[in-house]
């Protein structure tokens, strides 16, 4: 009787979930993005329990257990207090209800504050790195976590753990992590080998580690299942004043430097581009058209962060660009008159089934599929597409939300 009692909870649940996420119930299985602290090799086929970090002050465990319920009844709730950030623990009695709470609850916000949901897992997953080789790895992609941190250095057989480093205020990555090695030659080799190549979006800095640096701060391991918190963003204070004049960490950068421009981008094409997104106040736009890259400073970091986040890899003129800081800060005393917004570009003659057909063609391009479709129509249908984004489509790439940590 308790069992199809049980059963009949979990439906209503899920149904009630579908009303919101159309589409879930038919999916055979819901499979969260691993991210977050996770030891390497996780296994979360067995796992019912998830982990809520990054907790405002006064959330409450019963809200907390209301929360958590929208996606499954549950076995169990545990809000552990902490005078800045809470976190704590919530039991499932299936898998697929703690699947679910990972999609949908993760980066939800509860008193203004995002809370950071993964899974739960028992400290003895994770090996204890304390005297292990710790380096540091710098100008890391927003999109990248431990696990694809992991993945890029586990080329090394001696390294144990990567770990990226997370805001706690705003649940986004800081840029920057730290890996660790067995060995001190496979550490050493992977400063000489990975410095400078590219991982996501960006070219990585790889260097020695502060002492101390790369533990887990107010890491846990006392509550009665033996699980861990994730990482909750910050770094011991020797690595954090190690970095502090690094682009990501010092207010006075407030340049965004744009590559692989193609060469017709012009800086009007620029500045239309950046304005598009309509994340702040841009001052000045500078290109250097036959070495294919420019320059975006904005009235402050906290944009120009934005636009890096937010503009990276998006198209401009058929390539996609590459967003990172400026190479040096900008200056003190520089004039920070906002520049009018650019004039909208209007190309008469072609209609909406016209920009269909391109859309399809470019479409079938990046599947390699669509060579002998690409001709001059394509291109001039190409030049013209922009020209319509611009003019008439640009307001849809400013409402659109940043895919990640949201």
């Amino acid at each position: 009787m308790h069992q199809q009692r049980l059963k009949q909870q979990q439906q209503q649940a899920l149904m009630q979930q579908s009303l919101y996420h159309p589409g879930l119930l038919a999916a055979p299985q819901i499979e969260p993005i691993l991210s977050g602290n996770l030891p390497p090799g996780f296994d979360s086929r067995t796992c019912r329990s998830v982990y809520v970090g990054n907790v405002h002050p006064q959330v409450t465990e019963p809200l907390l257990q209301e929360v958590f319920s929208s996606t499954g009844p549950l076995e169990g709730c545990k809000l552990i207090r902490k005078d800045k950030s809470s976190y704590g623990f919530v039991d499932y009695f299936d898998r697929r209800s703690a699947a679910l709470a990972i999609v949908t609850l993760n980066g939800r916000h509860l008193f203004g504050q995002p809370i950071k949901v993964n899974w739960a897992y028992a400290s003895a997953q994770r090996e204890d790195t304390s005297n292990h080789f710790n380096i540091f790895v710098g100008d890391l992609s927003p999109e990248v976590t431990d696990a694809t941190l992991f993945a890029c250095f586990s080329v090394y057989p001696t390294c144990s753990d990567a770990r990226v480093m997370w805001d706690q205020k705003t649940g986004r990555s800081r840029g920057f992590g730290f890996v660790s090695f067995r060995s001190q030659q496979d550490a050493q080799s992977a400063i000489n080998d990975l410095n400078g190549k590219w991982l996501g979006s960006r070219q990585i800095r790889c260097n020695w580690a502060a002492k101390g640096a790369g533990a887990v701060d107010d890491q846990q391991s006392s509550d009665s299942k033996n699980v861990v918190e994730l990482t909750n963003g910050t770094s011991e204070d020797g690595q954090e004043k190690r970095n502090e004049d690094a682009p990501e960490n010092n207010p006075q950068y407030t340049t965004v430097y744009v590559g692989n421009l193609a060469p017709e981008v012009t800086s009007v094409d620029l500045h239309r581009h950046f304005h598009a997104l309509g994340v702040g106040v841009i001052e000045d736009v500078r290109i250097q058209r036959d070495k294919g890259f420019g320059f975006v400073r904005y009235s402050s970091h906290a944009e120009a962060a934005r636009a890096i986040q937010m503009g990276n890899a998006r198209i401009l003129f058929g390539k996609p660009i590459k967003c990172s800081w400026g190479s040096k800060p900008t200056p003190p005393g520089t004039s920070s008159a906002p520049l009018p917004p650019p004039a909208a570009s209007h190309v008469p003659g072609f209609t909406a089934a016209d920009l269909a057909a391109y859309e399809r063609q470019l479409a079938m391009s990046k599947m390699g599929t669509a060579q002998a479709l690409m001709g001059q129509q394509g291109q001039r249908l190409g030049a013209a597409t922009q020209a319509i984004y611009d003019a008439g489509y640009s307001s849809i790439a400013a409402t659109q939300p940043p895919m990640y940590y949201q």
